[in-house]
């Protein structure tokens, strides 16, 4: 049963880095009820653990995409859901991957600083037990929320903390945690990302790096970069090229119905 589980959630994520999150909201939530119907009614602890482990993955891809949905209120709810079915199967890895996507929830409420704050403590709460992967990722995510926080320092310092945990290898997905891609392809985005958000004339090649290895199956992460690249052109006034990749990135978000992403569209056309 577990099993079965475990694949509908890898099914709705790779539908979800496709199609959106939109056409995916009734699957998830009869999902994540069926789920939540098994644990209430598994007894002995040695059963519960690995369907709270499903419970927790399923958790934050829920909550991932009511958050790119403009539920942001949804979103929150999942991940503490998500947050204690990690606590139950004895998964500090999934506890805090948990807590570090819902730092993004807080800045979408307009709270950057405690965003950071909370993935710091997602750091902490994964311990020593981490793969280098996931420990490489959450220094990304602290380096992006710092940037938008408006603390470039400790961005950068993230940045190469996150660089020099990332493994070698070009294999981006986590064995140990299947909803982390992360690889130098990956990481050069993330790293245009913040640098873009702190007007820095880095962020181009690092971006235009990662635009060049991107992953064609992941259009939401596409639009987002094409978002990235538009925010990194317009810091140099350089409006044409930013127009073009606005274009591009609004097709994509209307393919995939993200609204945090088309939010985000609306905010740099106005800059142009």
């Amino acid at each position: 049963m577990v099993k079965t589980f475990m694949d509908q959630t890898e099914l709705l994520r790779t539908q979800d880095r496709q199609m959106g999150a939109a056409p995916l909201i009734d699957q998830m939530t009869g999902h994540l009820a069926t789920l939540e119907d098994a644990l209430t009614f598994v007894v002995l602890p040695e059963t519960r653990r690995p369907v709270a482990l499903a419970l927790a993955g399923a958790s934050t891809l829920a909550a991932w995409q009511a958050l790119d949905a403009g539920a942001v209120e949804r979103a929150w709810r999942n991940y503490e859901l998500g947050k204690r079915a990690a606590q139950e199967a004895g998964e500090p890895m999934y506890l805090a991957h948990a807590t570090a996507e819902q730092a993004y929830v807080l800045n979408e409420a307009g709270r950057p600083e405690t965003a950071v704050a909370l993935v710091r403590e997602a750091q902490r709460l994964g311990g020593q037990q981490m793969s280098r992967r996931l420990r490489a990722w959450l220094y990304a995510a602290e380096a992006e929320l710092s940037a938008k926080a408006g603390m470039p320092d400790d961005c950068r310092q993230a940045l190469d903390r996150a660089a020099a945990c990332l493994p070698e290898s070009e294999e981006a997905r986590d064995p140990d945690m299947l909803s982390i891609f992360l690889n130098g392809g990956h990481l050069a985005r993330w790293r245009g990302n913040a640098l873009a958000l702190l007007g820095d004339d880095d962020a181009l090649s690092s971006l235009y790096e990662a635009f060049g290895s991107a992953d064609p199956t992941f259009i939401r992460a596409t639009s987002g970069l094409r978002c990235d690249l538009a925010q990194a052109h317009l810091a140099r006034e350089e409006h044409a090229e930013a127009q073009e990749h606005l274009q591009q990135a609004r097709l994509l978000a209307n393919r995939t119905g993200s609204v945090r992403h088309r939010r985000r569209i609306e905010q740099l056309t106005q800059k142009l």
